[in-house]
């Protein structure tokens, strides 16, 4: 794999990871403000804070968890990477 295919391979993960951040964002926060328990600058306050928390918590587990036995890791190539982010 050259550098430039893992530049390419670093940004669409990144795109994936912003545009996927929209989603996971909304889905958390508007049952709070729809019903009126949080202001929407405390609903957005209260996501980050905990998201960033979690991961010291957690750590990877979950998505290690979920991924077990899933795949064989020995097939695992940037196509395969790239497929599964642009997918």
């Amino acid at each position: 794999m050259t550098f430039e295919v893992l530049v390419l391979l670093i940004l669409v993960a990144l795109a994936f990871d912003f545009m996927n951040g929209f989603h996971d964002a909304a889905n958390s926060i508007a049952t709070v403000v729809s019903t009126g328990v949080l202001r929407p600058l405390y609903a957005v306050g209260w996501a980050a804070a905990f998201n960033f928390i979690a991961y010291f918590i957690f750590e990877t587990k979950v998505a290690a968890t979920i991924g077990k036995g899933i795949i064989g890791p020995s097939i695992v190539d940037h196509y395969v990477i790239f497929g599964a982010l642009v997918g």
